[in-house]
């Protein structure tokens, strides 16, 4: 036998059994209970990162613990592979998009089983292939159908030199282009949306059932859906036969309200603009149209805007109130429209002052107004003309000034007041509105699923007939990065037959957002291979919801909400029987690494790469300054990066999963220290010596008998099964993987010390095997084979601890004197607290210290300690 321990032959080996064995497949029907693993799919960049050795690593040890707890499990992988960087790849390397994703597929896939992960690979999917992606234009059509698909004219980013729109991302921190260096624009497309918003309320209060979600994902989620309740109000403008529509959720400031001001995309922006304010109008409308929508919503960024002559009327005073536009208001949110209340809102109060407009406060501190006469106006309209002097805004809760009839009234009261009034008067109501906004689908570009609809001059929007589907991509497509989407390009693709009329009709060129790929792939995985539907609902409704689902923080939001709203749609569509798609969420932390840093320096050169500096003394390579020294999240751009095939070849799979699990909680951030990583390959080969020697001692393996044991084989079967409950404990509450491996430590010690010959000895040398085997597969079951057994440790039934094992004979008591510990005796576990005290006082150590004193009180802690008060 082998002595040393050699990670690289033992990984290998091991690896090509589970693969004869089978034993990472999925179970088909059985009467075990069901575990649905799953770590968040990877965009197949071509390259694996620490990142996802920590995320794919935590649910494997999830997985393969469920597996020997008696479950059946599946624990599946694909790849989040439409999106941008093919597209840009194409561009840059002149590779086809499909060709450059599936060798980074194939690629990452080898990296990815290097790992020794327990993936059923055979449910595999890539949301690129046709097979995918003709389920997810399924999809679409089911909400076409459902009425939840619509189209509709939406602000894009427009980049006028290479014609093409451009997410968010791609627009710099200057409103530039990312690739032609263009001063962006909003432009107005007709694009597609999905209608989550008729799903906000439900997606709201669902959040009640996630008890497994982290809170403060669920805040997010909350907070992202924003739910208000407030008042719908119509400002009549004056010489025309429109309102201006406002939402708010202060009612109880109207009386203040000074001025209105519109999006200047709003539609009613052209009909209230006078002739002498026109050319002004247009020049800021066209200025504000260079704006990306972060810069216009900037906190830090001075609010602009210009008065377009019109004039509105104040329904509650009947003031005329002058109607502006400006830049930090958009169409796109709300009503499109705000009204101005300088007085109560600090936006609006640095708005105001900056354009000299009037400031009417309308809400006062009580301690302010205390003795004026309140009593309200016996006309709304009627002003008390009480003064306050305030040199700020007030947004405190107070008392209504200047308010009419609700002079006097509670700002709190008056919300509710003043919404009736306003419904009995016909220009107001309540009205409950969200944050959220419909789900922008739409995407310009090639390399995303092609929305399955047709645009017949005769029939309007016809969708492709289920027969039809695919739509798939075509490949004769030539990528500059200008002109828009290639597909528009391409009239052999393009110029269809209506499907329902038969007269010349257009395919629709926008392809579908990545998200909604990723926002159904957890469904497809039960039943993968299922060529006749999207999935056979009986075997789906089986294994869903996803147990354990694992993922990054910075999808708690956007992924994490569509997910459930297509999970809530396809149900309302009779596919699914469950509401929430996630029993519980892990949110893992990122992966930090030692990263250098130029204060003197901007931009990306500020970063100076690890390997070019000398960590005795970082200093920059090219001017020779000293070095800041910090640890960041892992990135190309900062070069503090650590490969994890480097590791891997250097100490083992293994070695790499124990360190990634040990070093920090799951949800924490990990800071990379190769001194932790050396750490955990000495553990291992310690595990490795303490079986290995034990099987070279050739001791006998004659069962124990439990009713002969001596003191310190009871003591050492009482650190194996303290070793079970606890690793058990840390695995099935709150993933404490790190003190999870803590245990195996203390486990790992406790069998050093102990007697080779015992029989104790040998179920803790088995035991220490099964509870290694979920973190450190490959070691674990090559000593379990060294063992003489045959089979996978993987197989083995999780072990249970005995509660008679937990129970001590004897336990160390502290004596104290004046609370000062002197030493400490073993005692009798059973000692009730008078025992105790004869025990200790009868001790050599409490003769010692209390001789020749009087006792004035004895403090008995039971379990712990004795503490004699003495004079």
């Amino acid at each position: 036998m082998d002595s040393r321990y050699n990670p690289a032959a033992i990984e290998e080996k091991w690896q090509k059994t589970w693969v004869e064995l089978g034993l990472d497949k999925t179970p088909s029907a059985s009467k075990k209970p069901k575990f649905y693993a799953l770590s968040m799919f990877p965009y197949p960049s071509g390259s694996l990162h620490m990142g996802h050795v920590r995320n794919y690593t935590i649910s494997d040890v999830i997985a393969r613990l469920k597996r020997m707890q008696g479950y059946r499990v599946i624990h599946p992988m694909g790849w989040d592979a439409f999106g941008l960087p093919a597209e840009n790849a194409a561009i840059d390397r002149g590779v086809p998009p499909a060709k450059w994703t599936y060798q980074n597929i194939a690629q990452m896939r080898q990296q990815l089983q290097r790992l020794g992960l327990s993936i059923d690979w055979e449910c595999e999917l890539a949301t690129c292939s046709p097979d995918y992606y003709k389920w997810t234009q399924w999809i679409f059509l089911q909400f076409l159908q459902a009425g939840l698909a619509y189209q509709k004219e939406a602000a894009v980013n427009w980049d006028p030199i290479d014609q093409t729109v451009l997410a968010n991302e791609q627009v710099d921190n200057e409103g530039r282009s990312w690739r032609s260096g263009a001063i962006v624009e909003r432009k107005l497309l007709r694009q597609w949306f999905f209608k989550i918003t008729d799903y906000a309320e439900e997606l709201l209060n669902d959040l009640d059932k996630l008890t497994g979600w982290p809170e403060r994902v669920k805040l997010m989620q909350a907070n992202w859906i924003g739910k208000s309740t407030g008042a719908y109000l119509e400002f009549p403008i004056v010489g025309i036969d429109e309102k201006i529509a406002v939402y708010t959720t202060r009612p109880d400031t109207a009386y203040g309200v000074s001025y209105l001001v519109l999006a200047p995309e709003h539609p009613l922006t052209k009909h209230v603009t006078t002739k002498e304010q026109q050319a002004a109008v247009e020049v800021f409308i066209k200025e504000v149209s260079n704006q990306s929508e972060l810069e216009r919503t900037s906190e830090d960024k001075p609010k602009r805007g210009i008065p377009t002559g019109g004039v509105a009327i104040n329904p509650f005073t009947g003031e005329e109130v002058p109607i502006w536009i400006a830049d930090y208001v958009l169409y796109e949110y709300g009503t499109g429209a705000v009204m101005g209340v300088p007085a109560h809102d600090v936006r609006d109060f640095k708005f105001a002052n900056n354009y000299d407009l009037p400031i009417n406060f309308v809400i006062a501190s009580p301690d302010d107004i205390a003795g004026l006469d309140l009593t309200p106006a016996s006309e709304i309209g009627e002003s008390q003309l009480i003064q306050v002097d305030y040199k700020q805004a007030y947004t405190e809760p107070g008392i209504l000034i200047n308010s009419g009839a609700f002079t006097g009234m509670a700002s709190v009261d008056a919300k509710q007041a003043i919404i009736k009034y306003a419904e009995q008067q016909g220009f107001g109501k309540v009205r409950v509105q969200y944050r959220l906004r419909d789900w922008l689908i739409s995407r310009q570009r090639y390399w995303g699923a092609p929305i399955p609809v047709i645009h017949c001059s005769n029939c309007g929007i016809v969708p492709v007939p289920d027969k039809d589907l695919p739509v798939q991509l075509p490949e004769e497509v030539e990528f500059t990065g200008r002109g828009g989407s290639p597909l528009t390009q391409l009239e052999s693709w393009v110029n269809v037959p209506c499907p329902t009329c038969g007269t010349p009709a257009k395919r629709e060129t926008d392809t579908m957002d990545t998200f909604i790929d990723s926002s159904w792939y957890f469904l497809r995985f039960p039943d993968a291979k299922n060529e006749q539907q999207v999935f056979d609902s009986s075997k789906v409704n089986d294994w869903m919801p996803v147990n354990q689902y694992v993922g990054g923080i910075e999808h708690a939001i956007l992924h994490l909400l569509y997910s459930r709203f297509v999970t809530k749609v396809l149900r309302d569509r009779g596919l699914l029987n469950f509401d929430e798609p996630f029993q519980r969420l892990l949110t893992q932390g990122m992966v930090q690494g030692l990263t250098y840093l130029n204060p003197n320096k901007g931009g990306k050169d500020k970063w100076i790469p690890s390997n070019l500096v000398n960590s005795s003394d970082p200093r920059d390579p090219q001017t020779g300054e000293p070095l800041q020294r910090l640890y960041a999240t892992m990135s190309k751009s900062k070069g503090n990066g650590v490969a994890p095939e480097d590791v891997i070849a250097k100490y083992g799979v293994d070695t790499a999963r124990m360190f990634i699990l040990f070093k920090a909680p799951p949800e924490k951030d990990l800071e990379w220290d190769e001194a932790d990583v050396e750490g955990q390959s000495r553990f291992l080969n310690r595990v490795w010596r303490l079986v290995t020697d034990y099987i070279t001692a050739g001791v006998s393996r004659k069962k124990a008998q439990l009713s002969d044991l001596t003191k310190v084989e009871k003591e050492l079967r009482r650190a194996i099964h303290t070793a079970i409950q606890a690793v058990t404990e840390d695995l099935e509450d709150e993933y404490q993987f790190n003190t999870a491996i803590s245990e195996l430590m203390k486990l790992s010690n406790a069998l050093t010390d102990a007697d080779k010959n015992s029989p104790i000895y040998a179920e803790g040398i088995r035991t220490l095997v099964m509870l290694l085997a979920p973190f450190a597969p490959h070691i674990a079951d090559e000593l379990w084979h060294l063992l003489g057994e045959s089979d996978s440790v993987h197989t083995q039934t999780w072990p249970s601890f005995d509660p008679v094992a937990l129970v001590a004979d004897e336990i160390t008591l502290v004596i104290q004197v004046m609370g000062k510990t002197r030493g400490a005796i073993q005692v009798p576990a059973q000692a009730d607290k008078a025992a105790l005290e004869k025990y200790a006082r009868e001790s050599e150590i409490a003769q010692r210290y209390i001789e020749g004193k009087e006792i004035k009180k004895v403090i008995v802690v039971p379990g712990k300690l004795v503490n004699f008060v003495v004079s």
